[in-house]
C-alpha cells in the first residue's frame, strides 16, 4: 500500500527522505504500475466505465510528463530507462522517445573527452528542442485528459502534479 501511495502521490519519496525509491522494493514494474493505477482510480472515485476513458489519457500524461521534465525519477538514479551500459531495464518497453534519444546523445558527447564545445552545444540544443516538443505534447495530453474529468477529479490530479 505504501508503495502505491508513494508512486501515486509523487512527493511522498521526498517526504520520506527518499526511502523506498529505485528498485529496492524488488517487485515487478508492471505490477507496480497496475497498483499505482488502481490507487489513482480509487482516489479519483472513477467507476469502471469512467476509468476506461480516463486511464489511457492519464498514462499518456504520465509518460509525457516524464519526458518533458527531462526524464523524471529514472534520470535521478543514474540514467535513462534503458539502464545505460548495463543494457535494457526490465521495465523498458518499446522504442526510446525523442527526449531519451537526445539525452543519450548528449550524454555520449559529454562523456567524449575529445568533443568540442560546438558538439556539446549542438547536442544540448537538440535535447532542449526534444524536451520543448514533449512539453507541447504534454500540454495537449493534459487538456485531452481534463476534458473527461469532473472538477473534483481534476483537482485531485492537480494535487498529484499531473495537471496544472
Amino acid at each position: 500500500m505504501v508503495v502505491a501511495v508513494t508512486a501515486c502521490a509523487g512527493l511522498a519519496l521526498a517526504q520520506q527522505g527518499g526511502q523506498g525509491g529505485g528498485r529496492q522494493w524488488g517487485g515487478d514494474p508492471e505490477q507496480m504500475r497496475q497498483r499505482m493505477m488502481e490507487r489513482m482510480k480509487e482516489t479519483l472515485g472513477a467507476d469502471d466505465e469512467e476509468w476506461a476513458i480516463i486511464a489511457p489519457r492519464l498514462e499518456k500524461v504520465q509518460t509525457l510528463a516524464r519526458q518533458a521534465g527531462g526524464g523524471g525519477v529514472g534520470f535521478l538514479f543514474g540514467g535513462r530507462r534503458g539502464g545505460g551500459r548495463r543494457g535494457p531495464a526490465p521495465e523498458q518497453q518499446g522504442e526510446q522517445s525523442a527526449v531519451e534519444k537526445a539525452a543519450d546523445s548528449l550524454r555520449a558527447v559529454l562523456n567524449d573527452e575529445t568533443a568540442t564545445a560546438a558538439q556539446v552545444k549542438e547536442s544540448l540544443s537538440a535535447y532542449r528542442e526534444a524536451r520543448e516538443k514533449a512539453r507541447q505534447e504534454l500540454a495537449k495530453a493534459q487538456e485531452n485528459l481534463r476534458e473527461v474529468l469532473s472538477v473534483k477529479q481534476e483537482a485531485q490530479l492537480v494535487l498529484m502534479g499531473l495537471l496544472e
